[in-house]
């Protein structure tokens, strides 16, 4: 079922000639980076949403039971906030086998909050890719994302841990904000087993 994605990352060698490139995170990047970074700023990109749309067969689920995680999706007038990280080029490659389900590199303009602009990368997985889940309704993803849980851990983590981070950069971004609030319901509704 997954698609892994690595190898055509790699052969999208943008700013290959560059000692150092952008990368902007709008998911886990955001409170669990992972790798080594010359510069860590808050940043934005337009014309993108983040939604919780894309199967996690390696993560945040398994291929019986994949977890939902953040991609983008394209939308006109849109806002999508999160991390930019200042990396070397070497960064990229375990960062190819981190996103290989499905996410590609694309190259983006990222917004600072002070106004300077700069172009970067960011991993996005589309609906072309084989793990792609699609909308659902909130509650439906909040119930798969409450019992999905992978080698990175439960599924729910990932969620609640984007909303914390989201809340302390003061983003508000309503579907990670209801998502998060329907996972807290289905959590409190859900019997303990011991």
């Amino acid at each position: 079922m997954t698609l892994d994605t690595t190898q055509q990352n790699q052969q999208r060698d943008h700013f290959a000639d560059q000692d150092a490139i952008w990368l902007f995170g709008y998911g886990s990047l955001i409170w669990k980076a992972g790798f080594d970074y010359l510069e860590r700023r808050p940043a934005s990109i337009r014309g993108w949403t983040r939604r919780f749309w894309q199967g996690s067969h390696d993560h945040r689920g398994t291929p019986d039971s994949p977890g939902r995680v953040a991609t983008l999706l394209p939308e006109a007038g849109a806002t999508c906030h999160g991390m930019a990280y200042r990396i070397t080029p070497d960064v990229l490659g375990p960062l190819d086998v981190r996103e290989k389900n499905g996410y590609l590199r694309e190259v983006v303009t990222l917004r600072f909050n002070d106004g300077d602009t700069a172009q970067g990368l960011v991993y996005i997985a589309t609906e072309h890719n084989a793990a792609f889940l699609g909308e659902a309704p909130l509650e439906a993803m909040a119930r798969q994302i409450a019992t999905a849980q992978g080698p990175s851990g439960p599924n729910r983590d990932y969620l609640l841990n984007l909303d914390d981070a989201l809340n302390q950069l003061g983003v508000e971004d309503t579907h990670i904000r209801e998502l998060a609030h329907q996972l807290r319901q289905v959590d409190d509704t859900t019997p303990e087993t011991s």
